[in-house]
């Protein structure tokens, strides 16, 4: 089957390219990021703003702060996105993982009714305060691009998610599916935000993007502790988003606000 000029291995994704300028789906790969991101170099008259790589079997996988990112084939869906934006650049660039992280989270919320689902940042999507979703963005070589990848636990019982505090749509009922139903319900919900923000020339305040993103926020509003690249750490309470999409926590002890651009967070009991 073709869509998009891609060979799509019979995979059906009728709804989803509707959504994408080239989309092509994977039997199996070491890592969708790292194949797009080759392709996007290598090929760039062929891969286009906003075309998707997608496989239910990624092997080599990789999540934020390099910690490893697989699941077994068939239990879970990667899927990247490549965006290279014409009204905006780098300067921006920091709120494209949010977006996907908003888009991923409203997915997500039409699929599992009655539970709430929210984004602990930068954007890792929590069904009842489990982690159902994680994302990965890289700039590419050129600078004038961002491949942003995801994963999402489809199918995984708790005994097969790789950490305790995680969840699936299947832990949750959701099982009679097809994979096109998902993936179109994320790729929709991001071509909206990703065009909105395009219209706005990259301004998140304006695009409306910054406050959608804070009121999906667990993050804002929790006590946290945030563990620094360089090993320290401080807590505090998150508060916002700065105008670049970094996390504002205000600190107690002395008072002052602080910006954290990457690190780990920790949700601390109320």
């Amino acid at each position: 089957m073709s869509v998009g000029g891609s060979n799509l291995d019979a995979m059906e994704l009728k709804l989803s390219s509707e959504f994408a300028s080239r989309i092509e789906y994977l039997p199996v790969t070491g890592s969708t990021n790292s194949d797009l991101l080759s392709f996007a170099v290598n090929n760039p008259e062929l891969w286009t703003d906003f075309s998707v790589l997608l496989t239910e079997n990624q092997n080599s996988g990789r999540g934020r702060l390099d910690r490893q990112w697989v699941s077994e084939p068939g239990a879970g869906l990667a899927v990247s996105v490549l965006l290279k934006p014409t009204s905006f650049g780098m300067s921006s660039f920091g709120w494209l993982p949010l977006l996907a992280g908003l888009a991923m989270k409203n997915a997500v919320s039409s699929l599992v009714e009655g539970t709430p689902v929210s984004l602990k940042w930068p954007n890792d999507v929590l069904v009842a305060g489990e982690k159902i979703s994680g994302l990965l963005a890289e700039v590419l070589p050129s600078g004038d691009g961002v491949v942003i990848g995801a994963g999402l636990n489809l199918r995984q019982s708790k005994e097969q998610l790789p950490i305790e505090n995680a969840t699936s749509l299947a832990l949750h009922g959701v099982t009679n599916f097809e994979l096109d139903d998902v993936l179109v319900r994320y790729l929709a919900s991001f071509k909206r935000l990703y065009e909105e923000l395009s219209d706005a020339k990259g301004d998140a305040e304006v695009s409306g993007l910054r406050q959608a993103v804070q009121d999906a926020s667990s993050t804002i509003g929790s006590n946290v502790k945030v563990l620094l690249p360089d090993g320290t750490d401080f807590s505090g309470k998150g508060v916002g988003l700065d105008a670049t999409g970094r996390l504002l926590v205000a600190m107690s002890d002395p008072l002052e606000i602080r910006a954290v651009a990457a690190g780990d967070i920790q949700h601390l009991r109320q």
